[in-house]
């Protein structure tokens, strides 16, 4: 029996990003998102309780500004003390995890999805997901971009602006595009 493409991606394996299956589940998110963003902050509290429920994994006092986007949302793991500030983006094609007291600055964004090189089979809209993990006690300052399949150790810091498309060791500060290591 051959795999849905929801199975293929749950595996690590290519899919078409353009199944109905998928397409439902995207909007799904996309709803969940969009009622995070227009419920008043007093209604919403720390998250709106529709993108509360679509994630894997939440704990309690996570907090999450309103813009805010993801795919699916399913793949999504936050621990405790996570903060997401205004404008996170998060394409969870595959799972992400964020570790206890985390924090993401504005506007930064989690990839998974990656695309095939092969001209051909781009048209087909054939994409692979790659997790990211980001360890306890990060920072990622505002607009940092992190690509898939990273993992970032505990206690470090990503720059501003930054472009992660390397492993972040522990308790290092990177910075730049390409990411660097410093000091």
């Amino acid at each position: 029996m051959s795999k849905t493409e929801f199975e293929k991606m749950q595996a690590g394996e290519w899919y078409s990003c353009l199944d109905p299956e998928l397409s439902a589940l995207r909007r799904r998110a996309l709803e969940a998102c969009h009622e995070h963003s227009v419920l008043s902050p007093a209604e919403r509290g720390n998250i709106g309780p529709s993108l509360r429920a679509l994630f894997a994994a939440c704990a309690d006092d996570v907090r999450i500004e309103a813009r805010f986007h993801c795919a699916y949302g399913i793949n999504i793991h936050l621990g405790r003390d996570v903060f997401l500030n205004v404008g996170c983006v998060i394409l969870d094609t595959a799972p992400v995890h964020i570790g206890d007291h985390s924090m993401l600055g504005p506007n930064v964004q989690i990839y998974c999805a990656d695309h095939h090189r092969d001209p051909q089979l781009r048209k087909e809209h054939l994409e692979v997901g790659k997790p990211v993990t980001i360890g306890e006690n990060v920072w990622i300052g505002g607009g940092a971009i992190i690509l898939p399949g990273i993992t970032i150790g505990y206690d470090a810091i990503v720059g501003a602006g930054s472009v992660v498309t390397r492993d972040v060791a522990p308790g290092t500060t990177v910075v730049g595009n390409p990411a660097r290591a410093i000091g």
